[in-house]
């Protein structure tokens, strides 16, 4: 999901908006999305959130007033966020920031269906409070 295929669209334009918890992202092909914190926090391509292979994921909870404190460049194929969590280990390519734009509905849905399986609220605190640190295996 994260990986920059060739041809690809690329942003044109990239807007922090810190008040309505948002990053906007204008692509070369005329898409905008406008991208929620939490949807970036919770679908983060970090080893923390997706583990390290298929199933080993980790349902975030607690993040719907994440914020965004700074937006690295990564060469000219990413970002990396900072969040206010003090989550910091996801590399966003641009491939990836297209995706969430694009498929937003599709993965709320699923959020929200994974939560209801896990029988937790959106809101509540994470059980493991690892923060921003890497996972323990490293």
């Amino acid at each position: 999901m994260a990986g920059l295929q060739a041809g690809a669209p690329t942003p044109q334009s990239i807007t922090v908006h810190g008040q309505s918890r948002v990053l906007e992202v204008g692509f070369s092909d005329g898409a905008t999305f406008r991208i929620p914190f939490e949807l970036m926090r919770i679908y983060s391509p970090s080893a923390e959130v997706q583990g390290h292979g298929p199933g080993q994921e980790i349902l975030q909870t607690g993040k719907r007033e994440v914020e965004l404190v700074d937006l690295k460049p990564v060469g000219n194929y990413a970002v990396q966020p900072v969040f206010s969590d003090g989550h910091d280990t996801g590399i966003f390519s641009w491939d990836l920031l297209y995706e969430l734009g694009a498929k937003e509905a599709e993965l709320w849905a699923e959020y929200e269906r994974r939560l209801a399986a896990a029988g937790v609220d959106r809101d509540a605190p994470m059980l493991d409070k690892g923060g921003g640190a890497a996972c323990g295996s490293h």
